[in-house]
């Protein structure tokens, strides 16, 4: 007799229900998630029957408990919490909802559209070790990008020049020189040659002259604040750029980090190969791509999940199309950023593009358009295991021969 189990994972305790064929309940609990937690959770699942044979469906496809349950030989089935939420009113009317109510549904799912769903294959170690960086870095700079624009609003109201004077306020010289020069009093006696010391020891590399950066710094408008709140403004921008500057070190040793990774994995050039990919925006798309050439079985079902297929709905004589929301952000973003960096390298890409604004798209979705003819080509370079080729790319060719 078949059994089928259901999970209903949370941040402290899990809801876990087991069931048989008939849909008859043999097992219902809640574990803590706690080292002792998820070791009794194992042992209960193992009393019916060798791991292989009990599918867990949960509605997560990675994390700790997941990674438990694989390494302990059971197929996990993860079902999308879309699906879960659909699925609800098959089972109460009334759209109640507990844990243990919850994983007795996940199980039951399993047990009647089982089919429908595919078990989890998991990551190698070079995958899921090159995922954390690519995630982690991506989130500190969202971070970044959120410090950076609360010091250039601060630096807007009560010192422009200090936000011009450099072409990036979070660069490592411009926090320096905040770091030196944090209000408009502090840079008073700021001449050419107080500069020149300053670029000097922080090694600047001499892109614009000093009298131009000067300029740049003298020529914006002066701020109206008084004495006490330019002081105080001073010390948030301190405290601001004490907070950026280990965040900037910091993202630079992720970035190497990141690069190198790329470079050790085998499918690292394969997705590098691509016009305008770089190392990092190669590293984010092979982080949410995976290794498993049988997880995606067409180019759609990879624009799918990659976000950039729009999602039809059609009844009788209507018919919508919309954007898909229920997809891997993640992978759509860095999709999307290498399909906009392309078309500055592939008179293919570009031409796909600019078909795409004349017909009425603007710049995202067009992006977005560029970004699924990209996903035809990688995923037939990605299941061949062939870097890409423009001489084998039959559109890019026929753009080429035609220009």
């Amino acid at each position: 007799m078949r059994r089928f189990a259901g999970i209903d994972w949370a941040s402290a305790d899990h809801a876990v229900c087991v069931i048989d064929e008939h849909a008859k309940v043999l097992f219902r609990a809640m574990v803590a998630h706690t080292r002792e937690g998820l070791a009794d959770l194992i042992r209960a699942l193992r009393k019916f029957g060798p791991p292989a044979e009990l599918p867990v469906a949960i509605e997560r496809p990675s994390g700790l408990l997941v990674d438990t349950l694989v390494d302990a030989g059971f197929e996990v089935v993860p079902i999308h919490p879309n699906a879960v939420k659909a699925s609800r009113p098959r089972y109460a009317a009334a759209q109640s909802k507990t844990d243990l109510g919850d994983a007795f549904m996940l199980a039951d799912l399993l047990r009647t559209d089982g089919h429908r769903f595919k078990p989890l294959r998991p990551h190698s170690d070079q995958i899921r070790a090159l995922r954390a960086l690519v995630r982690t870095r991506d989130d500190l700079v969202a971070e970044r990008v959120r410090l950076a624009n609360q010091l250039r609003a601060l630096l807007e109201r009560f010192w422009p020049g200090a936000g011009v004077i450099f072409a990036d306020v979070d660069s490592p010289i411009a926090l320096a020189f905040l770091r030196a020069y944090p209000t408009p009093m502090s840079a008073e006696r700021l001449g050419e040659k107080r500069l020149t010391g300053f670029l000097t020891r922080h090694s600047y590399s001499g892109r614009r002259p000093v009298s131009e950066l000067l300029k740049r710094l003298r020529a914006a408008p002066s701020g109206l604040t008084g004495e006490a709140e330019a002081t105080a403004s001073g010390e948030l921008v301190l405290a601001i750029v004490a907070v950026l500057e280990p965040l900037v070190a910091q993202l630079q040793r992720l970035t190497a980090a990141v690069e190198q990774a790329l470079e050790a994995h085998p499918d690292g050039a394969l997705v590098a190969s691509f016009p305008r990919a770089g190392r990092v925006n190669a590293a984010q798309i092979l982080a949410e791509l995976g290794e498993d050439r049988g997880r995606f079985v067409s180019e759609e079902h990879l624009a799918a999940e990659a976000g950039v297929a729009p999602v039809t709905r059609a009844s009788g004589k209507s018919r919508a199309v919309g954007f898909r929301w229920a997809c891997n952000k993640r992978l759509r973003g860095a999709v999307v950023c290498f399909a906009d960096n392309s078309r500055h390298a592939s008179a293919w890409a570009a031409s796909v593009y600019q078909r795409a604004r004349a017909r009425g798209c603007d710049h995202p979705h067009a992006t977005r358009i560029l970004a699924r003819a990209w996903l035809r080509v990688l995923w037939r370079c990605w299941v061949t295991h062939l870097p890409y080729d423009p001489a084998r790319h039959h559109a890019a060719t026929q753009q080429l021969a035609a220009s």
